[in-house]
């Protein structure tokens, strides 16, 4: 018996590995697919590696070196003599015990879930609907806020509105289909204006495409400051972003003139029922698709190379048999966790029974005896907070939990960035969520283009928007956009996770001349 297994080697399950076996745990990790998970493989690195290249080709030529490179490291990290890494998918036998495609078993007295997401498919079929409830702006799961992309169905019927064909053949991808792409789309339609579709935007235009963004919410990036989000926008349609702001997708369509070329795999019945037509095989002259929208009234459509489809992501959960466990996921396919991320068998520790059927008593009933073992779930997975920074501390906090050990975390305080041209981070309560829970603060703001360091990078565009209670009191959130404003706000956190003041930010000594002086001349 090992002390610990941990499902899943993405930031959450190897650096919760190697937390663990520094502590002298024995530790089995499974994964079936490359170490480092989605952030490292097909998301956070990779997309990094494009928007700090010249060039398309040269993005294309050194995200496959970066990923190898860091791929091996914790390859290395995981050769850790307390950790044995098993290559293949686990499942739970029960709350003590997982079993491995080929047969073996594996216990522990405590085991983590870190699954992490997947892409979530918007289903324009048209019984569907298309048009999300609106979230809060800057709502209380900022993070969440962040990691979730805005064009969201209330209802799951996502899965398959888009088919394995369609994915396959690179006119309607994912964040993954897109940074596969070996040729540069003329033209880009993206679905969706949070951070994956803002990201992907910037660094596209860059690149030379024509790119439009088409959201259902009147802004982007509903986690970040309305002020400051709106300006980001402008910033992008001053490079030549094109965005349809309170815009529903209805459907996607081939290009007419598109070539056939062979017979069509699926049936009018699948076509209908997905709400697109029959692709084109790819290659050929006028392959591409046309987006049709509603906004405000109007029937409006795009014409594009590539649709990229940017409405969030989901928990992975497929193949654990959480059921024999009596696990009961939330609405939104996510396992219910308490405050230390332990799993709960049949109930939500945010109140009330958890259902996905329609009917509760159809729901599967807890393993007899009642929940046993110590069982948790980090990251994604568990839908709090969908960033590969909170995976990883969750499952150091629930190391800590597991060796007895006391920390001070404080999982209300998640910064996240948006690594657009120029970024834009955020920690804490936008304003608008302060005024509406009735939160007494003061506002503080500054512009980049009044700080030395700033005017001789040319980074002129920025402002920096910093929460407070009344009287410079204790600093409650931090929102920027401007170059390096992750570096910024990252800055701001330990101010906030400290419950330090914003008087004491400004006395602070700040090295001269550097953007990080913009937090101390907010007025």
């Amino acid at each position: 018996m090992q002390d610990l297994l941990i499902i899943g080697a993405g930031p959450g399950g190897y650096k919760t590995a190697l937390h663990a076996a520094q502590h002298g745990l024995k530790v089995t990790i499974f994964e079936a697919g490359h170490v480092g998970g989605t952030c490292l493989n097909v998301g956070c690195i990779p997309t990094k590696t494009y928007v700090h290249s010249a060039s398309f080709a040269e993005a294309i030529e050194r995200q496959p070196q970066v990923v190898e490179q860091l791929r091996s490291g914790v390859e290395t990290l995981l050769s850790h003599p307390n950790i044995t890494l098993v290559r293949e998918h686990a499942t739970f036998v029960d709350a003590h015990t997982v079993q491995t495609h080929s047969g073996q078993r594996y216990t522990a007295d405590n085991i983590i879930i870190a699954t992490g997401s997947s892409t979530k498919w918007l289903n324009l079929g048209p019984s569907q609907p298309t048009a999300p409830s609106r979230p809060p702006r800057g709502g209380a799961n900022i993070s969440s806020g962040i990691s979730s992309e805005t064009q969201v169905p209330p209802r799951g019927d996502l899965e398959g509105a888009i088919s394995p064909r369609e994915r396959g053949e690179g006119l309607v991808v994912d964040s993954t289909g897109l940074l596969s792409l070996k040729e540069l789309p003329r033209r880009l339609c993206i679905i969706g204006a949070g951070v994956i579709g803002m990201e992907f935007a910037s660094v596209f235009r860059h690149f030379g495409s024509e790119v439009t963004v088409v959201e259902f919410l009147k802004e982007c990036l509903p986690a970040i400051d309305a002020d400051i989000a709106k300006r980001l926008r402008k910033v992008m349609e001053k490079q030549g972003v094109k965005f349809y702001m309170g815009a529903a997708v209805k459907e996607i369509r081939p290009l007419s003139n598109s070539p056939r070329g062979g017979e069509d795999s699926l049936s009018s019945g699948e076509k209908e029922n997905i709400g697109l037509a029959a692709l084109p095989p790819t290659g050929g002259a006028g392959r591409g698709a046309s987006v049709l929208f509603e906004q405000k009234g109007k029937e409006l459509s795009v014409e594009a190379d590539v649709v990229l489809m940017a409405t969030g992501r989901k928990p992975n959960t497929e193949g654990l048999n959480l059921e024999a466990l009596g696990i009961t996921l939330e609405r939104n396919g996510a396992i219910p966790v308490d405050e230390h991320f332990e799993v709960a068998p049949s109930k939500s520790p945010r109140g009330g029974t958890c259902v996905t059927a329609e009917n509760p008593e159809d729901m599967p009933a807890p393993p007899r005896g009642g929940w046993e073992g110590a069982l948790y779930a980090i990251g994604d997975v568990n839908g709090r907070q969908m960033l590969a920074h909170a995976a990883e501390f969750q499952g150091h906090h629930v190391v800590n939990r597991i060796l007895g050990i006391e920390d001070h975390i404080r999982f209300d305080v998640m910064p996240a960035a948006i690594f657009t041209t120029p970024e834009a981070a955020c920690v804490g309560p936008a304003e608008d969520q302060l005024k509406a829970a009735a939160t007494p603060f003061e506002c503080h703001k500054a512009f980049y283009r009044a700080n030395g360091k700033a005017l001789s990078m040319g980074e002129t565009e920025g402002m920096v928007k910093l929460c407070c209670e009344p009287g410079e009191g204790r600093l409650l959130s931090c929102h920027a956009y401007g170059a390096h404003a992750a570096d910024l706000v990252q800055e701001a956190t330990a101010y906030i996770t400290l419950g330090a003041t914003l008087r004491q930010l400004r006395e602070t000594v700040h090295i001269h001349p550097t953007l990080s002086e913009i937090l101390i001349e907010v007025n």
